[in-house]
Protein backbone atom coordinates (compact mmCIF):
# COMPACT_ATOMS: atom_id res chain seq x y z
CA UNK A 1 0.00 0.00 0.00
CA UNK A 2 1.45 3.34 -0.92
CA UNK A 3 1.81 6.05 1.60
CA UNK A 4 -0.91 8.12 -0.09
CA UNK A 5 -3.34 5.38 0.60
CA UNK A 6 -2.49 4.88 4.17
CA UNK A 7 -2.54 8.57 4.81
CA UNK A 8 -6.01 8.63 3.44
CA UNK A 9 -7.09 5.58 5.63
CA UNK A 10 -6.04 7.07 8.08
CA UNK A 11 -7.67 10.68 7.54
CA UNK A 12 -11.03 8.92 6.97
CA UNK A 13 -10.82 7.20 10.64
CA UNK A 14 -13.11 10.09 13.01
CA UNK A 15 -10.54 11.56 15.37
CA UNK A 16 -11.20 10.95 19.49
CA UNK A 17 -12.53 14.44 19.46
CA UNK A 18 -14.58 13.71 16.71
CA UNK A 19 -16.24 10.78 18.53
CA UNK A 20 -16.24 12.69 21.58
CA UNK A 21 -18.53 15.27 19.85
CA UNK A 22 -20.54 12.44 18.47
CA UNK A 23 -21.22 10.52 21.84
CA UNK A 24 -22.26 13.84 23.51
CA UNK A 25 -24.28 14.94 20.42
CA UNK A 26 -26.29 11.44 20.52
CA UNK A 27 -26.54 12.42 24.58
CA UNK A 28 -28.15 15.83 24.24
CA UNK A 29 -31.11 14.05 21.88
CA UNK A 30 -32.48 12.36 25.29
CA UNK A 31 -31.81 15.36 27.30
CA UNK A 32 -33.91 17.34 25.46
CA UNK A 33 -36.68 14.82 24.79
CA UNK A 34 -36.57 12.93 28.03
CA UNK A 35 -39.67 14.04 29.66
CA UNK A 36 -41.84 12.66 26.18
CA UNK A 37 -39.60 9.07 26.80
CA UNK A 38 -40.90 8.64 30.09
CA UNK A 39 -44.46 9.89 28.87
CA UNK A 40 -44.11 7.11 26.14
CA UNK A 41 -43.04 4.17 28.39
CA UNK A 42 -45.51 5.31 30.54
CA UNK A 43 -48.45 5.28 28.11
CA UNK A 44 -46.90 2.22 26.60
CA UNK A 45 -46.70 0.26 29.89
CA UNK A 46 -50.75 1.43 30.39
CA UNK A 47 -51.43 -0.91 27.51
CA UNK A 48 -51.10 -4.18 29.94
CA UNK A 49 -54.03 -2.97 31.52
CA UNK A 50 -55.59 -1.01 28.58
CA UNK A 51 -59.34 -2.76 28.72
CA UNK A 52 -59.60 -1.49 32.93
CA UNK A 53 -58.94 1.86 31.18
CA UNK A 54 -61.46 2.06 28.58
CA UNK A 55 -64.34 0.41 30.96
CA UNK A 56 -63.62 2.77 33.51
CA UNK A 57 -63.40 5.56 31.00
CA UNK A 58 -66.91 4.96 29.03
CA UNK A 59 -68.58 1.87 32.10
CA UNK A 60 -67.74 4.49 35.24
CA UNK A 61 -69.54 7.21 33.99
CA UNK A 62 -72.46 4.69 32.20
CA UNK A 63 -73.22 3.60 35.31
CA UNK A 64 -73.00 6.58 37.47
CA UNK A 65 -74.85 8.83 35.33
CA UNK A 66 -77.84 6.81 34.44
CA UNK A 67 -78.03 5.39 38.05
CA UNK A 68 -78.39 9.08 39.00
CA UNK A 69 -80.63 10.37 35.43
CA UNK A 70 -82.80 7.29 35.79
CA UNK A 71 -82.65 6.36 39.05
CA UNK A 72 -81.95 9.17 42.15
CA UNK A 73 -83.31 12.05 39.92
CA UNK A 74 -86.42 10.08 38.95
CA UNK A 75 -86.97 9.92 43.10
CA UNK A 76 -85.80 13.73 43.72
CA UNK A 77 -88.43 15.85 41.74
CA UNK A 78 -87.92 19.21 43.57
CA UNK A 79 -84.81 21.02 41.90
CA UNK A 80 -81.64 21.75 43.74
CA UNK A 81 -81.56 25.54 44.64
CA UNK A 82 -77.32 26.22 44.54
CA UNK A 83 -77.13 29.60 45.31
CA UNK A 84 -79.68 30.91 44.61
CA UNK A 85 -80.42 29.26 40.97
CA UNK A 86 -82.27 26.08 40.65
CA UNK A 87 -81.13 23.27 38.75
CA UNK A 88 -81.71 19.90 37.92
CA UNK A 89 -80.28 17.29 40.34
CA UNK A 90 -77.99 15.58 37.55
CA UNK A 91 -77.20 18.81 36.16
CA UNK A 92 -75.37 19.88 39.54
CA UNK A 93 -74.08 16.08 40.13
CA UNK A 94 -72.52 16.00 36.71
CA UNK A 95 -69.61 18.02 36.65
CA UNK A 96 -68.73 16.90 40.45
CA UNK A 97 -68.61 13.53 38.80
CA UNK A 98 -66.50 14.06 35.97
CA UNK A 99 -64.11 16.15 38.75
CA UNK A 100 -64.03 12.77 40.32
CA UNK A 101 -62.72 10.61 37.49
CA UNK A 102 -59.91 12.64 37.22
CA UNK A 103 -58.65 12.48 40.66
CA UNK A 104 -59.50 8.90 40.87
CA UNK A 105 -57.24 7.58 37.71
CA UNK A 106 -54.56 10.02 39.68
CA UNK A 107 -55.19 7.63 42.32
CA UNK A 108 -54.29 5.25 40.57
CA UNK A 109 -51.36 6.39 38.26
CA UNK A 110 -49.48 8.25 40.83
CA UNK A 111 -49.32 5.29 43.48
CA UNK A 112 -48.40 2.07 42.32
CA UNK A 113 -46.40 2.58 38.98
CA UNK A 114 -44.39 5.17 40.92
CA UNK A 115 -43.97 2.44 43.62
CA UNK A 116 -43.08 -0.21 40.86
CA UNK A 117 -40.69 2.36 39.33
CA UNK A 118 -38.63 2.70 42.40
CA UNK A 119 -39.05 -0.59 44.16
CA UNK A 120 -40.24 -3.37 41.86
CA UNK A 121 -39.28 -2.96 38.46
CA UNK A 122 -36.80 -0.15 39.62
CA UNK A 123 -37.05 0.91 35.84
CA UNK A 124 -36.54 4.35 37.30
CA UNK A 125 -32.87 3.61 37.81
CA UNK A 126 -32.44 2.25 34.08
CA UNK A 127 -33.54 5.68 32.95
CA UNK A 128 -31.35 7.58 35.25
CA UNK A 129 -28.45 5.46 33.91
CA UNK A 130 -29.47 7.05 30.64
CA UNK A 131 -28.79 11.05 29.87
CA UNK A 132 -32.23 11.43 31.06
CA UNK A 133 -32.21 13.80 34.41
CA UNK A 134 -34.70 12.81 37.66
CA UNK A 135 -37.06 15.91 37.07
CA UNK A 136 -37.98 14.55 33.89
CA UNK A 137 -38.65 11.41 34.82
CA UNK A 138 -41.29 12.79 37.15
CA UNK A 139 -42.58 15.39 34.47
CA UNK A 140 -42.89 12.08 32.59
CA UNK A 141 -44.80 10.19 34.91
CA UNK A 142 -46.86 13.37 35.63
CA UNK A 143 -47.68 13.82 32.20
CA UNK A 144 -48.22 9.93 31.52
CA UNK A 145 -50.76 10.29 34.24
CA UNK A 146 -52.44 13.67 32.88
CA UNK A 147 -52.96 11.86 29.16
CA UNK A 148 -54.91 9.51 30.90
CA UNK A 149 -57.07 11.86 32.88
CA UNK A 150 -57.97 13.61 29.85
CA UNK A 151 -59.19 10.54 28.27
CA UNK A 152 -61.46 9.58 31.25
CA UNK A 153 -62.55 13.45 31.55
CA UNK A 154 -63.25 13.67 27.47
CA UNK A 155 -65.40 10.26 27.71
CA UNK A 156 -67.60 11.64 31.10
CA UNK A 157 -67.95 14.88 29.54
CA UNK A 158 -69.55 13.52 26.24
CA UNK A 159 -72.29 11.30 28.09
CA UNK A 160 -73.02 14.18 30.42
CA UNK A 161 -73.58 16.10 27.52
CA UNK A 162 -75.31 13.45 25.29
CA UNK A 163 -77.66 13.12 28.73
CA UNK A 164 -78.15 16.87 28.55
CA UNK A 165 -76.52 17.47 32.13
CA UNK A 166 -74.32 20.48 30.24
CA UNK A 167 -77.34 23.41 30.82
CA UNK A 168 -78.40 26.73 32.89
CA UNK A 169 -80.78 26.32 35.51
CA UNK A 170 -83.64 24.05 35.33
CA UNK A 171 -84.47 24.28 32.00
CA UNK A 172 -80.87 21.84 31.46
CA UNK A 173 -80.12 24.26 27.62
CA UNK A 174 -76.88 22.52 26.26
CA UNK A 175 -74.44 25.73 26.72
CA UNK A 176 -71.38 23.42 25.05
CA UNK A 177 -69.77 27.09 24.15
CA UNK A 178 -68.61 27.01 27.80
CA UNK A 179 -69.08 23.57 28.71
CA UNK A 180 -66.18 22.16 27.78
CA UNK A 181 -63.92 23.80 30.28
CA UNK A 182 -65.47 21.25 32.81
CA UNK A 183 -62.81 19.01 30.88
CA UNK A 184 -59.43 20.72 32.11
CA UNK A 185 -61.37 21.56 35.52
CA UNK A 186 -61.35 18.14 36.19
CA UNK A 187 -57.62 17.61 34.63
CA UNK A 188 -56.30 20.51 37.08
CA UNK A 189 -57.93 18.89 39.91
CA UNK A 190 -56.60 15.78 39.36
CA UNK A 191 -53.25 16.99 38.92
CA UNK A 192 -53.44 19.07 42.20
CA UNK A 193 -54.81 15.90 43.91
CA UNK A 194 -52.20 13.41 42.04
CA UNK A 195 -48.95 15.28 41.87
CA UNK A 196 -48.71 15.62 45.74
CA UNK A 197 -49.92 11.94 45.75
CA UNK A 198 -47.19 10.94 43.41
CA UNK A 199 -44.39 12.71 46.06
CA UNK A 200 -45.86 10.90 48.75
CA UNK A 201 -45.95 7.21 46.91
CA UNK A 202 -42.08 8.12 45.72
CA UNK A 203 -41.17 9.12 49.48
CA UNK A 204 -42.29 5.33 50.54
CA UNK A 205 -39.65 2.68 50.83
CA UNK A 206 -42.14 -0.65 51.62
CA UNK A 207 -45.52 -0.82 50.63
CA UNK A 208 -47.45 -1.62 54.02
CA UNK A 209 -51.06 -0.56 52.70
CA UNK A 210 -50.39 3.08 52.73
CA UNK A 211 -52.47 3.37 49.58
CA UNK A 212 -55.56 1.36 51.05
CA UNK A 213 -55.56 4.32 53.72
CA UNK A 214 -55.37 6.78 50.83
CA UNK A 215 -58.15 5.83 49.74
CA UNK A 216 -60.18 5.21 52.69
CA UNK A 217 -59.31 7.80 54.54
CA UNK A 218 -58.07 10.50 51.70
CA UNK A 219 -60.09 9.75 48.67
CA UNK A 220 -63.92 8.25 50.32
CA UNK A 221 -64.25 11.18 52.80
CA UNK A 222 -63.45 14.14 49.68
CA UNK A 223 -65.98 12.46 47.77
CA UNK A 224 -68.73 12.35 50.61
CA UNK A 225 -68.39 15.70 51.75
CA UNK A 226 -66.70 17.87 49.17
CA UNK A 227 -70.26 19.17 47.49
CA UNK A 228 -70.53 16.33 45.44
CA UNK A 229 -74.31 15.34 45.90
CA UNK A 230 -75.30 18.82 47.68
CA UNK A 231 -74.25 22.04 48.11
CA UNK A 232 -71.69 22.35 50.92
CA UNK A 233 -73.45 24.91 52.52
CA UNK A 234 -76.02 22.22 52.99
CA UNK A 235 -73.14 20.73 55.99
CA UNK A 236 -72.61 21.69 58.96
CA UNK A 237 -69.28 24.01 59.55
CA UNK A 238 -68.10 21.37 61.22
CA UNK A 239 -67.43 19.28 58.53
CA UNK A 240 -67.16 21.87 55.43
CA UNK A 241 -63.65 22.10 55.92
CA UNK A 242 -63.03 18.85 54.17
CA UNK A 243 -64.75 20.68 51.13
CA UNK A 244 -62.64 23.42 51.68
CA UNK A 245 -59.57 22.00 51.10
CA UNK A 246 -60.45 19.40 48.74
CA UNK A 247 -59.32 19.71 45.24
CA UNK A 248 -62.32 18.44 44.28
CA UNK A 249 -64.77 20.56 45.50
CA UNK A 250 -62.48 23.58 44.04
CA UNK A 251 -62.60 22.11 40.66
CA UNK A 252 -66.02 20.84 41.12
CA UNK A 253 -67.43 24.26 41.40
CA UNK A 254 -65.34 25.54 38.49
CA UNK A 255 -66.77 22.80 36.44
CA UNK A 256 -70.49 23.95 37.41
CA UNK A 257 -69.72 27.59 36.87
CA UNK A 258 -68.93 26.52 33.12
CA UNK A 259 -71.47 23.61 32.22
CA UNK A 260 -74.72 25.86 33.92
CA UNK A 261 -73.54 29.91 35.04
CA UNK A 262 -72.98 28.77 38.83
CA UNK A 263 -73.19 31.73 40.50
CA UNK A 264 -69.22 31.80 41.44
CA UNK A 265 -67.98 34.96 42.65
CA UNK A 266 -65.62 36.11 40.34
CA UNK A 267 -63.04 36.36 43.66
CA UNK A 268 -63.96 32.75 44.26
CA UNK A 269 -63.25 31.79 40.93
CA UNK A 270 -59.55 33.01 41.62
CA UNK A 271 -59.23 31.57 44.60
CA UNK A 272 -60.32 28.00 43.55
CA UNK A 273 -57.64 28.67 40.26
CA UNK A 274 -55.05 29.66 42.62
CA UNK A 275 -55.81 26.72 45.05
CA UNK A 276 -55.22 23.68 42.50
CA UNK A 277 -52.16 25.73 40.83
CA UNK A 278 -50.40 26.31 44.33
CA UNK A 279 -51.85 22.41 45.28
CA UNK A 280 -50.00 20.99 42.37
CA UNK A 281 -46.92 23.68 42.39
CA UNK A 282 -46.06 22.13 46.15
CA UNK A 283 -46.17 18.92 45.34
CA UNK A 284 -44.08 19.36 42.12
CA UNK A 285 -41.49 20.34 44.36
CA UNK A 286 -41.48 18.15 46.44
CA UNK A 287 -41.44 14.95 43.95
CA UNK A 288 -38.96 16.73 42.14
CA UNK A 289 -36.83 16.87 45.87
CA UNK A 290 -37.27 12.91 46.23
CA UNK A 291 -37.12 11.78 42.98
CA UNK A 292 -33.62 13.51 42.97
CA UNK A 293 -32.96 12.44 46.02
CA UNK A 294 -33.72 8.23 45.70
CA UNK A 295 -32.26 8.12 42.15
CA UNK A 296 -28.88 9.38 43.30
CA UNK A 297 -28.57 6.49 45.96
Amino acid sequence: MSAESTDAATSAQPTLDELRAEALEWGRRPRRRGTWYVTEHMVRAMRAYGWTIVVGALGQPILYLLGLAAGLAALIQAPIVDRGVEVDYLVFVAPALLVTAAIAVASEEMTYPVMAGFKWRRYFYGFNASPLSSPQIANGVIVGATARMAFAVAAYYLFIWLLGAIGVGWTTVPQPETGWLAIPAGIAAGMAFGVPLMAYAGSIEDDKGQFALVQRFVFMPMFLFSGTFYPLDTLPVWLQWIGWISPLWHGAELGRLATYGAAVPPAMVGVHIAYLVVLTGIGYLWGSKIFIERLAK
